[in-house]
């Protein structure tokens, strides 16, 4: 009994050892990759990483061996293909003398560092991590995630090799939180400023950020691990708006395989309209492809072309225009509304396909949900209003440029890109006044709730837009599609309007104070930008002071968590009373 105590024992700490050795790999991992090194250093991190790979295939094995781990058919698979992969680049990096000629593709060192990765997101996944809301509510846990992922970020934009010269600390945090915030507003130009690994670093911040670090982290434990204790669940079905405790992590699931899926497709489908004398290498298209299609499905707006894709010989490519939209739509509608649709679309087909016996297929009549119609009708009004008001106003200005077919797309892809995406594909500083003024509505309305967009969300214009509706009509309540909207959507709506445009204020006032110099409607629109995480600009960004940068960054972050949710995350909560207080009308108008 005694021995196999100890065994037990001096298994845990073998697997704790594992884990450090792996985790501290990372940041050998980050050093190797942000520093040149000479060849004694490359020895000698290259050893270590042979201990962290041979240590990391001995723990996953002993886990299978020795504890009888309960075996799960996606884990094992997962471990086989794992095991198989990290002992093949070992056996080609450090036991064969002619793998550089065989596998040159293989022998390359980024392999030896995914296997590194690979080896540490396995011996995280094994961790016991368990959240209690006594530390943290959500919506600290949110911000903090987010706060987090940022200085990370600034950090590893800041490594020698991410840059070609070096970078500002206050540069590198504007660069990290608009991309952790899915902004897009940049100081330094993304393609001639970072290098191949800085504009990597910024891709990782964009994703991650877009989805949230706590949706990785929670999914790769379940998937590991087949489970999760119940405050976890809490609080994951609190940040991931789930209906049900136990749609947790089948929401997460389906979060990561729709936003891979719709990447991988916009990325072929940007690949596929590319002129190949502009990118002339595979690997530049690729990337090219890949980065863009990550940046517009997280509604993002970065670019590694200086003028985003105003840039000459992209500004005329309708067809990549139009898929960069369609990417920017479904971004922006939120991952709530587009499983909707999908499910909605399932019922559909299986209702009316010929393919289908009726007799035989046991189906559940989905409808779209009341907020999947609001949003819908409240999104497709102001891209078809936005782009009929942009070709009316740019006709002969920005679009006089183009004919026929490509004003349309021009137009539309300049209504749907200020609703949080940040792309430009006409001059920002020669458009009409009256255009800058629509453009400021649309930054300001944003795109859809538990999207990757920003902005007060298109739930929340549609509610003020019904609600004085209805005081017109005479009504006490709001209903729409046979249902009344709730109290408590009432009051967050307006609480989001006027906390937004507190923020903005705020930020228009406090830049005109630093930066006296820049006239008002930049100013505005800088902060418009910011708030609703658009990146649009008419030229001051780079050109604004420190303290105006700063406020930038400041209004950037609090447009992507919303000051709602820093408010909650802050002010002490109060207990629901058993009495109510006479009720008296304010006088309004």
């Amino acid at each position: 009994m005694i021995d196999s105590l100890k065994s037990v024992l001096n298994l845990k700490i073998f697997f704790k050892v594992a884990f450090l050795l792996s985790l501290a790999g990372i940041f050998v991992f980050i050093f190797d990759f942000g520093y040149n090194q000479n060849d004694l250093i490359q020895e000698i991190i290259n050893g270590y990483y042979f201990i962290v790979l041979i240590l990391g295939i001995i723990a996953t094995a002993l886990r299978y061996i020795t504890l009888r781990k309960n075996i799960y058919n996606k884990v094992f698979i997962f471990d086989t293909a794992s095991l198989l992969i990290i002992i093949y680049i070992i056996l080609i990096h450090f036991f064969s003398q002619e793998a550089h000629r065989h596998f040159t593709f293989l022998y390359n060192d980024n392999w030896l560092k995914f296997a590194i990765l690979l080896t540490f997101i396995r011996e995280f996944a094994e961790q016991k991590i368990n959240y209690k809301r006594t530390l943290l509510n959500p919506a600290q846990l949110f911000i903090a995630s987010f706060i987090g992922i940022i200085l990370i970020g600034t950090f590893l934009l800041m490594l020698p090799n991410a840059t070609y010269t070096k970078i500002s600390y206050l540069d590198a945090l504007f660069t990290s939180t608009s991309a952790v915030c899915v902004t897009g507003l940049i100081v330094v130009d993304t393609g001639s400023f970072f290098t191949q690994f800085g504009q990597t670093i910024i891709l990782l911040l964009i994703q991650i950020g877009g989805i949230g670090i706590l949706t990785f982290a929670s999914y790769f434990s379940y998937f590991f691990k087949g489970g999760s204790n119940y405050e976890n669940q809490l609080v994951l079905s609190d940040l991931t708006n789930s209906q049900k405790l136990g749609d947790v992590f089948s929401t997460l699931k389906q979060i990561l395989i729709i936003t891979f899926s719709i990447e991988l497709v916009g990325g072929l489908l940007i690949y596929s309209s590319l002129n190949n004398t502009l990118l002339p290498t595979f690997f530049e298209r690729a990337f090219f492809s890949v980065f863009h299609s990550v940046s517009a499905f997280c509604n993002a707006g970065f670019s590694t072309l200086p003028n985003s894709l105003y840039e000459s010989g992209f500004r005329f490519n309708y067809a990549l225009q139009f898929y960069i939209i369609l990417l920017l739509v479904i971004g922006g509608l939120g991952f709530p509304i587009v499983v909707n649709i999908l499910k909605y679309s399932k019922y559909w087909i299986v209702n009316n396909s010929l393919f289908f016996s009726k007799k035989n297929i046991q189906y559940k009549p989905w409808v779209l949900s009341l907020n999947s119609r609001i949003t819908l009708i409240t999104t497709f009004a102001l891209i078809i209003i936005g782009t009929a008001l942009f070709y009316i106003s740019e006709y002969n200005n920005t679009l006089a440029a183009h004919t026929g077919f490509g004003k349309f797309i021009t137009a539309l892809f300049g209504a749907t890109t200020p609703r949080t995406a940040g792309f430009n594909t006409v001059d920002m500083t020669a458009l009409h006044f009256s255009t800058l003024i629509m453009i400021f509505l649309l930054m300001w309305i944003g795109a859809s709730p538990a999207s990757t967009g920003g902005g007060i969300k298109t739930s929340t214009f549609a509610i003020a837009t019904l609600n004085f509706w209805s005081l017109a009509r005479g009504k006490t309540r709001i209903e729409v599609f046979r249902r009344e909207i709730s109290d408590i959507s009432v009051r967050r709506a307006f609480a989001v309007i006027s906390l937004s445009l507190v923020v903005i204020g705020f930020g228009i006032i406090a830049i005109s104070i630093f930066d006296s110099d820049k006239d008002l409607k930049s100013i505005a629109f800088e902060c418009f930008s910011a708030y609703s995480t658009v990146g649009l600009s008419i030229g001051i960004t780079a050109n604004l002071s420190a303290a105006s940068k700063f406020i930038i960054i400041l209004i950037m972050f609090i447009g992507r968590v919303s000051m709602l949710s820093i408010l909650i995350a802050v002010v002490k909560k109060v207990k629901q009373k058993n009495y109510r207080y006479p009720t008296e009308e304010i006088i309004i108008n």
